[in-house]
């Protein structure tokens, strides 16, 4: 993601959501801190120099997410995402006032959250595309292939078209091949924390995926009792 790795600060009550949130991250190269509420996120802040970005939730004990944001932004420029479960624009126009740089809403995408916080960290820090070099390296031996600016994947050459979900399924899988990934934890990646659906709708799309990548969609494998993963390539 850039010529160091970032260090990012997660400030929320939900330790289901930090470790959630810190996962991804970290698989795009990121370092994380982590505050459970308002007070610890002012005081990681001051105590881990070189914090590039936090991502503050709203609702927290011991100084809410707004406290904690104006408090981060009279010591420094970087930059802050915020996390809310409200959806009143007024929230947000409040928000922008104190010095937030972007909004989340929650259940959280994981893929948009990342991509946000990339685009923020553009910004202000110098780029790579070491990440996406090594998610194509992957790939490779499967014929697949995965444009993450561009939301494309291509079979062999030829394009083949994902639906959002679809897609992130793969690129989950793609991110760690080898790793079994259970259908809860797809679950909270994919569809976002608080997702109430049936869980069943992860084999649905799964099928589909493998369906449209065509003869490449037998690396997609299912391991019985524990989830699916994406096998390895060859040599690695």
């Amino acid at each position: 993601m850039s010529a160091r790795e970032p260090l990012i600060l997660i400030a929320d009550d939900e330790e289901r959501m930090r470790r959630l949130v810190g996962d991804y991250l970290r698989r795009e190269g990121c370092s994380i801190v982590e505050a459970a509420d308002g007070r610890e996120a002012i005081s990681r802040f001051a105590s881990r120099p070189g914090i590039d970005l936090a991502i503050i939730d709203v609702m927290m004990p011991n100084l809410d997410g707004w406290v904690a944001l104006r408090e981060l932004k009279a010591r420094s420029s970087i930059p802050v995402l915020m996390l809310t479960a409200k959806s009143e624009e007024e929230d947000e126009l409040f928000g922008f006032g104190l010095g937030a740089d972007e909004y989340i809403r929650k259940p959280v995408s994981p893929r948009v959250l990342v991509a946000r916080v990339k685009a923020l960290l553009r910004r202000s820090l110098p780029t790579s595309s070491e990440s996406d070099a090594e998610l194509l390296h992957n790939l490779r031996a499967t014929g697949i292939a995965i444009d993450t600016a561009g939301c494309r994947v291509t079979v062999d050459g030829a394009e083949s078209a994902l639906s959002p979900k679809e897609f992130d399924i793969l690129l989950l899988l793609a991110s760690n091949p080898g790793v079994v990934y259970s259908r809860d934890r797809i679950l909270d990646s994919v569809w976002g924390l608080g997702y109430a659906g049936d869980p069943r709708t992860v084999d649905t799309h799964m099928k589909n995926l493998r369906m449209k990548l065509g003869g490449a969609g037998r690396a997609i494998e299912t391991v019985r009792g524990f989830g699916y993963r994406l096998s390895r390539a060859e040599g690695e």
